[in-house]
């Protein structure tokens, strides 16, 4: 059937990305909200239903691509995810799959490979030649997430407590965090004891503190450096511990917003002793190809490009 859309969905635990795009691989309408992790926000449903909303509609929506964060690992949460996608596209094809993995499919575009995931949340995902997939990491900011932008921001709040106590030498990284969010250092425990405190998501609060580390690291704060530099150890842990599920010498690609740290991108790469590969999409662009997949659309390097192109596009213009 000509002029048939596609509606990708991608879904995390700081933000959730919507996007229409047609054969061409033009995206034509997006929205974007909140976090949408089950495992951490009790109103990710409503958010998600807010924002898949203006687009249950569309005449002309063949395929939904629905990357959900948590998909696939707590039961109980998976059957409400799919239950509310499936009740707000009841008669359309649909493909519901953890994030990570519509990460994976997009970045190597359907192909082999390794790919190291850091944003909110951390995890490794691989899939070789055979088509079969495995994973480590993803265990959630209690048990795991280490390396991830959560991880650095919570480290960072341990380590200047340390520094003001003295129980720590000083650090830049202090100034930073007190001037960003405007708290009164005079007064540590007060403000910043009442920051936390006063967080309406405070995993994606903490997490945005990782930015500031990247900063200060690239001012040459030695704290921050190694705060970057235990990321960087533990995110090679995750590419380790997964690497022999693929052939030897198999590429590996990077996805999460931590990543757009470029000092914690080389250190990472020193550890696993070889490049990264670019990702051919980025996440949305996953959660786009697995609905294109559904419709056997013969998709060819142009769809690829342009599809990356415009989501690089929307994904910018959300940072604004």
């Amino acid at each position: 059937m000509s002029g048939e859309l596609i509606l990708g969905i991608d879904g995390g635990g700081s933000k959730v990305l919507v996007t229409l795009a047609d054969r061409d691989g033009h995206i034509l309408r997006a929205a974007l909200g909140g976090g949408v992790n089950p495992m951490d926000n009790p109103d990710w449903r409503h958010e998600l239903e807010r924002h898949i909303r203006p687009f249950r509609n569309e005449p002309r929506l063949a395929a939904v691509g629905a990357a959900l964060p948590a998909y696939g690992e707590v039961a109980r949460l998976s059957a409400l995810q799919k239950q509310c996608i499936d009740e707000a596209f009841p008669d359309i094809q649909k493909a519901v799959l953890n994030d990570v993995d519509a990460a994976h499919l997009g970045a190597f575009a359907g192909r082999p490979g390794i790919l190291v995931l850091s944003g909110t949340g951390s995890m490794s995902w691989a899939r070789n030649g055979a088509g079969l997939s495995t994973r480590a990491g993803g265990w959630g900011d209690v048990i795991g997430d280490e390396g991830s932008s959560y991880w650095i921001g919570r480290e960072a709040l341990h380590l200047i407590s340390q520094s003001l106590d003295g129980r720590a030498k000083p650090t830049a990284l202090t100034k930073a965090i007190y001037d960003d969010l405007q708290l009164d250092i005079s007064d540590p425990i007060n403000a910043l004891g009442g920051w936390i405190n006063g967080l309406a998501r405070p995993r994606a609060g903490i997490a945005a503190l990782s930015i500031l580390v990247d900063r200060t690291a690239q001012q040459g704060d030695e704290t921050s450096i190694s705060l970057i530099e235990k990321a960087a150890d533990e995110l090679a842990k995750h590419h380790w511990a997964i690497s022999s599920h693929c052939e030897a010498g198999a590429d590996w690609t990077y996805a999460g917003g931590t990543f757009s740290s470029r000092l914690l991108l080389e250190a990472v790469e020193r550890r696993i002793g070889r490049r990264a590969i670019l990702p051919v999409l980025p996440p949305i662009g996953g959660a786009l190809l697995a609905a294109a997949q559904l419709l056997d659309w013969p998709l060819d390097e142009g769809w690829f490009g342009q599809i990356a192109v415009e989501a690089e596009a929307v994904i910018a213009r959300s940072r604004q």
